[in-house]
């Protein structure tokens, strides 16, 4: 028998996806979700969201505040319930235990480890709706689905210019490019990945400390300050300060520095490199979001924003906002398939 969609429903999956990107759900190697759980008159009767990998999962604290009013209910799940055993145990067994009668849920889990839950819910007799408001749940961690799917973390880079495109002096000395409010939005981007790119031009021409500043605030472990290249950086640099961590590669290769990172749980990048850092990133395809802060500024003479490249790169411009006397244009990778 068709089941009909409730007009509730909406609400109910739109009260899981704001608990999904509630503040205190850090960004990082799992997913964000929210749950919701109905009694089985309907009543709103439990809410839980994932704080972070090790943490009990959206489902399980949503059940706990339950209780038994979760007999027989309805459960609204951002994402389809994990049905492997991590760190933390299935959700499908959680919502199975505690007779739980339907579950909806809207995207649906990318993964082969974690993926198939629906099925394993169906199969113990639970009614299964899938991906209700999709594209809603989709958005929320696009970041960390072109992660799962790719098999590396999604890359972000970013780059503050002038209007004619240099981001150094005449001779490539550090200038101050962005204004104020530009600078706390890069550090805002700086707060929602799990590592920062850099070079070690980067490092040993401006001594970056690559961390979040500038009144941002942290929720989670600081990003991963990363350091390619094969050139010695010296112990009083600030990359090795106590700040946050630090791994220096001592690789040029993106694809073995992006297999790396995931391999440790990294899903979101930042490059904050020079030229050639993202130029290598650019070359190899691993780049899937750009991040432009644009000064009024001329420079006239110094290094460009990227190197040169042998072919044509068509992105979609998702946003452009005015920040200050700045300008940000923040485009990613089109989808040329069919």
């Amino acid at each position: 028998m068709e089941t009909s969609v409730s007009p509730a429903w909406a609400g109910h999956m739109d009260e899981a996806l704001r608990l999904a990107v509630d503040p205190q759900a850090p960004r990082g190697e799992n997913p964000r979700v929210g749950c919701v759980i109905l009694d089985s008159a309907g009543i709103v009767v439990g809410r839980g969201f994932h704080r972070g990998a090790g943490t009990a999962h959206a489902e399980v604290v949503a059940l706990e505040e339950a209780g038994a009013a979760a007999r027989g209910g309805t459960a609204f799940v951002t994402l389809e319930p994990c049905r492997h055993q991590g760190r933390t145990g299935p959700c499908t067994a959680a919502l199975i235990a505690a007779g739980i009668d339907r579950v909806i849920f809207a995207q649906v889990d990318p993964t082969l480890l974690a993926g198939g839950g629906g099925h394993e819910l169906s199969s113990a007799g639970i009614e299964v709706i899938g991906e209700f408001k999709a594209p809603e749940a989709i958005a929320i961690n696009s970041e960390w689905t072109t992660s799962m799917m790719m098999g590396r973390p999604f890359v972000i880079a970013k780059t503050a210019m002038s209007l004619d495109g240099r981001v150094a002096g005449p001779q490539g000395e550090q200038l101050t490019i962005s204004g104020p409010a530009a600078q706390v939005r890069a550090h805002q981007i700086r707060s929602q990945v799990q590592a920062i790119i850099v070079g070690t031009g980067t490092v040993l021409t401006d001594d970056p400390e690559l961390t979040v500043r500038h009144g941002v605030e942290l929720v989670g472990d600081p990003p991963l300050r990363v350091v390619m290249g094969s050139r010695d950086i010296s112990r009083k640099a600030r990359i090795h300060n106590t700040a946050a961590p630090t791994w220096c590669s001592g690789t040029r290769s993106p694809d073995e520095v992006l297999a790396e990172l995931f391999e440790r749980g990294i899903r979101v990048v930042l490059l904050e490199g020079g030229p050639t850092l993202i130029g290598a990133f650019m070359s190899a395809g691993l780049v899937d979001r750009w991040v432009w802060f644009i000064s009024p500024l001329l420079i006239g003479e110094g290094p460009t924003a990227m190197a040169s490249m042998s072919t044509v790169v068509g992105v979609d411009v998702v946003d452009v906002c005015v920040l200050g006397e700045d300008v940000t244009i923040t485009a990613e990778r089109r989808n040329t398939g069919s």
